[in-house]
Order: structure tokens, then sequence, then C-alpha cells
């Protein structure tokens, strides 16, 4: 079984003053042991945004997806589908978080997504388990 990341739970993980950081910490350390963590590559771009703007360490944010992410899922054909259809089931859903949610249903070896945003975890259809950090 392999846990897709969204970008909220990593720059939980990161960011010692993040609201989420407590609970990301535990749930990363804790899955970590048991499964490969991979993101989305819409995670892995959200969260190097971080960098470029000096919200984040590119030093901590490069060695994070280096030690820790087995994974970077692309964006193919596929997970646009799905996306569509999820973003047009739930208008409230972003399409970025669409294609991550995307990503953990239609990549074979994913079983869970951890995020941290209540608004994915409830977006109606998902395909997959969620673990919603709080």
């Amino acid at each position: 079984m392999a846990v897709v990341l969204d970008s909220g739970a990593v720059i939980g993980f990161l960011d010692r003053r993040d609201a989420l950081h407590e609970a990301a910490d535990a749930s990363i350390r804790e899955l970590v042991r048991e499964s490969p963590l991979t993101v989305s590559a819409v995670t892995y771009a959200e969260v190097l945004t971080g960098v470029r703007l000096g919200h984040h360490a590119e030093e901590a944010v490069k060695g994070f997806f280096t030690d820790l992410i087995s994974a970077v899922h692309s964006v193919d054909v596929a997970v646009a589908d799905r996306a569509a259809e999820l973003r047009a089931a739930s208008k409230a859903l972003r399409m970025p978080d669409a294609l991550i949610l995307a990503t953990a249903e239609t990549v074979p070896e994913v079983e869970l997504l951890v995020t941290g945003d209540a608004g994915m975890a409830r977006a109606p259809g998902i395909g997959c388990a969620v673990r919603l950090l709080r």
C-alpha cells in the first residue's frame, strides 16, 4: 500500500509554525515506517512555490522529497480526466486538489490520501481512503 500526501500535509510536516504540524508530523512519521510515501506533481510544484517565495528552506524541502518520498506521480490523461469528474461533482473543490485526489485514485498501488483539507476529504465519490489531519 502506498500513500499520497497532499500539499497541506507536506507543508504541515515541514513548518513547525503550521497549524497542522503536530498532526502531519505524527502521521507521516507513522506512515513512513509502513508504506511508501508519494506525492502528485501538483504537490511537488506547490511546495516548491513556497521555496521560491521564501516561505520554506530549499534544503529542507529538497531533503524531504529525496529522503521520504518514493515517487512523484505525473498528471497524465487518466488523472486529468478523473480530476475533471471530481471537480464537476464538487464545484467547491479546486482543480489542484482535484488533481491530487485523482492521482490518489488512479495510481494502482495507492490506497490512502493524507490531507489537511476537510473539503478534499468530503469530496463526493472519492475512490480511496482519506486520512484528514486535525
